[in-house]
């Protein structure tokens, strides 16, 4: 007795065919949000007791921060030498160093705050590229809050839309 199959189960049965090996070839990606657990493979550490961006005993003026063009999170060359002066004090000095990551204030609050996350891991990568731990780098995001400029003009958004240090004394 031979089996058939409708024309819709045979519909089925080929696009799983078809299906099934682009999900075999898919490799895993690591998730880097706002509780991620990795950046391209470093996991973050635990924080650091008394490591809060805003407490007294965080440094947040000794490195000038980082820009970012409108809606990214790529580190532009024109950066990197800041996080090279960065990276060269958390490797001499072994503190440890807070990335904040803030935007302007276009977007909703969720977007802002996961684009300022963003911006954070984008610098603490580079500065573990730059031969930093990653044990020494933790990350915060503010989004849209406290920005350097309030006015609402280019102006102002290209100044807060930044990555900022702070050094843990």
């Amino acid at each position: 007795m031979k089996q058939q199959f409708s024309p819709c189960a045979l519909f089925i049965i080929v696009s799983l065919l078809f299906l099934l090996p682009a999900c075999a070839n898919k490799k895993k990606q690591q998730y880097a949000g706002i509780d991620g657990d990795y950046v391209a493979g470093t996991p973050l550490s635990e924080r650091s007791g008394g490591a809060n961006f805003m407490a007294a005993n965080v440094n947040r003026t000794e490195f000038s921060p980082v820009a970012f063009a409108f809606d990214s999170t790529s580190v532009s060359r024109d950066q990197q030498e800041k996080i090279n002066n960065v990276a060269q004090h958390v490797r001499s000095s072994g503190k440890t160093v807070i990335v904040a990551g803030f935007t302007d204030d276009r977007g909703t609050e969720e977007y802002n705050r996961s684009l300022g996350e963003r911006r954070a891991l984008a610098v603490r990568q580079a500065l573990i590229e730059k031969g930093v731990a990653g044990s020494k780098v933790q990350t915060v995001s503010f989004g849209k809050e406290m920005p350097v400029d309030p006015a609402s003009n280019e102006t102002a958004w290209a100044k807060n839309r930044r990555a900022e240090f702070g050094i843990v004394k």
